[in-house]
């Protein structure tokens, strides 16, 4: 009984071992070989780890476009205004009872004081220079000459004045040293110039490239323009390609209101010389205003009569006005007239007329030139007359220019 027991027992034992052995090798396997569907437990100090996503195919994206670009806007145009006055007589003449720089007393601002407004912010300033700069005294032997110390320069540069045109029939006042001293005056004083029969580009502050043609021609009585120098002069000046070509004309009849009239030939000349490619024609010698002609894209100012006039206490025609052309320069770099704008003027701040006595009787006064021309006001009576003689409405008849009695006197 005793060795039955401890059979049993050993069998118990056995079979108790051999079920730790099994249980310790499932254990072990579980342990070693994990489930892949189960996570992997967290090691202490190791990086987490990331699971990746595996890429789900997806439709091919277009790639994104350039975007395009803004156009470069064109430039604005830019606009300019170019001035052109009358004749410039800046000083009396021996003989003539006038005292202009009696009048003037010293101050070169004087003469201009009531138009520099219009120089002062525009482009350029184109005038007709009618007396000699010179501090020496010379003979002469004209009906009258004007010579002004070298001083009266000032008066341009107080103006204002840009550019003058010395071609005229009063630059031989005083034979070629006047010619001279006047030169070598506006040199010294920095103020560009002309000389008779003178092609020249002259460039403007902004840059614009104006072509000048200066000439008086004393072949004929009327001083009309010798065609064939001027288309000459033209075409060089084509050649240096300037932006506008000015042709500066000493030409027609002295207080002669009607050009088409009484000097068709210069008039012909005038619209040949704009054919032929100049811009303006500015014109000067019959001390009064004369029309301005639109024609074939340019302008004709036939005459822009006196401005600053030494010459009389009373001139014959009282009347004068500032021109000013409108110049758009493109963004291309064309440039043209785009319009223009006359302002009428009296030579004088003075009245003209004596205000002591009745208008049945009125007449103009004995003196009344105080060598300051004077804007009229718009729409007065003076101002119609004016603008009339610009725009070829004026019908009054020609002035006379009657020399006898200062011949009669200097005999």
């Amino acid at each position: 009984m005793k060795k039955l027991f401890g059979t049993l027992a050993l069998l118990c034992a056995v079979a108790l071992l051999g079920f730790l052995v099994f249980m310790r090798s499932d254990l072990s396997g579980s342990l070693l070989s994990p489930d892949v569907n189960e996570g992997t437990p967290a090691v202490e100090g190791a990086a987490p780890v990331v699971s990746v996503p595996e890429p789900t195919p997806e439709a091919a994206v277009e790639p994104t476009p350039e975007p395009t670009p803004e156009p470069t806007p064109e430039p604005e145009p830019e606009t300019f205004t170019i001035s052109f006055i009358g004749d410039l007589t800046l000083t009396g003449s021996p003989g003539v009872p006038v005292d202009f720089e009696g009048t003037m007393n010293g101050d070169f601002g004087y003469p201009f004081s009531n138009v520099v407004q219009y120089f002062d912010d525009d482009e350029y300033t184109i005038g007709n220079l009618e007396c000699t700069f010179s501090d020496q005294w010379l003979s002469s032997i004209q009906t009258f000459s004007f010579r002004a110390p070298t001083t009266s320069a000032n008066i341009l540069l107080e103006g204002g004045v840009d550019f003058v045109t010395t071609a005229n029939n009063h630059t031989e006042d005083f034979h070629e040293a006047g010619k001279r001293d006047t030169w070598a005056t506006l040199e010294e004083y920095g103020i560009p110039f002309g000389k008779n029969d003178e092609a020249q580009i002259v460039t403007t502050p902004s840059g614009l490239r104006l072509g000048i043609y200066c000439q008086h021609n004393a072949s004929y009585g009327d001083y009309r323009p010798d065609e064939e120098k001027a288309v000459a002069a033209i075409h060089a000046l084509k050649e240096q390609d300037p932006d506008l070509i000015i042709c500066a004309f000493h030409m027609g009849i002295e207080l002669n209101y009607y050009p088409e009239e009484k000097t068709p030939e210069t008039c012909r000349i005038c619209r040949r010389c704009i054919d032929e490619g100049a811009d303006i024609i500015y014109g000067s010698h019959p001390h009064c205003l004369q029309p301005i002609e639109e024609y074939n894209g340019g302008l004709i100012l036939y005459s822009m009569g006196n401005f600053i006039f030494g010459g009389s206490s009373m001139p014959t025609d009282q009347d004068t006005a500032i021109v000013q052309l409108t110049v758009q320069r493109d963004g291309d770099g064309t440039v043209s007239i785009a319009d223009y704008t006359v302002i009428p003027c009296c030579v004088s701040s003075l009245p003209v007329t004596d205000p002591n006595l009745s208008a049945a009787v009125r007449r103009p006064k004995t003196t009344y030139n105080d060598f300051r021309p004077t804007p009229y006001e718009e729409g007065s009576e003076d101002y119609l007359r004016a603008m009339s003689k610009i725009d070829g409405s004026y019908s009054g008849p020609d002035g006379q220019a009657d020399y006898s009695d200062w011949h009669a006197q200097h005999q």
